[in-house]
């Protein structure tokens, strides 16, 4: 149960990053505020943005009563299923049990948001894309965002990668 528990470290760590910048963001910039130009370049910004919807903007138009729904309780369920399916399974890889926390390190961080922050989720990073896929920039967004990404590209990968023994 040990080695079950050990990687929700990097689950506190994830929400708790999350949340300091949302709250540094929040404390000192308006909403819909410029603050940095990273490099200098324009490549790498922070803005102060809120999100009503989920990624890319997707449900923005959706009635007001529908999205508690859709964008509160589907996602807390969806996260309850992992956390009971974690502890009940043998069968997750070293790499697939922190790829897992550091997944819901993030839900649960924009989770947060959804919940105690009415004006939205709060997203301030910006790159830019140069017209890749059609973006001139990737839509804002932020260390959440992030780690849902990163992690399941990991969660992705570790299928195709032999591990040693499923006991972390």
């Amino acid at each position: 149960m040990k080695n079950k528990l050990w990687p929700f470290t990097l689950t506190a760590l994830a929400v708790a990053a999350d949340q300091i910048s949302k709250a540094v963001i929040v404390k000192n910039w308006p909403q819909n505020s410029f603050i940095k130009d990273v490099f200098g370049n324009g490549f790498l910004e922070i803005i102060h943005v809120r999100n009503k919807a989920i990624a890319f903007s997707l449900g923005y138009n959706l009635p007001e009563w529908i999205k508690p729904l859709l964008f509160v309780l589907i996602p807390a369920g969806v996260l309850v299923f992992l956390i009971r399916y974690y502890f009940k399974s043998d069968e997750f890889t070293t790499l697939q049990r922190w790829s897992l926390a550091g997944i819901l390190g993030g839900g649960l961080g924009n989770l947060t948001d959804r919940v105690l922050r009415p004006d939205g989720v709060v997203d301030f990073i910006s790159v830019k894309f140069y017209g890749f896929l059609g973006f001139d920039r990737w839509p804002t967004f932020n260390l959440a965002d992030s780690c849902v990404v990163v992690f399941g590209i990991l969660l992705l990968v570790s299928v195709f990668i032999k591990e040693g023994p499923k006991n972390a």
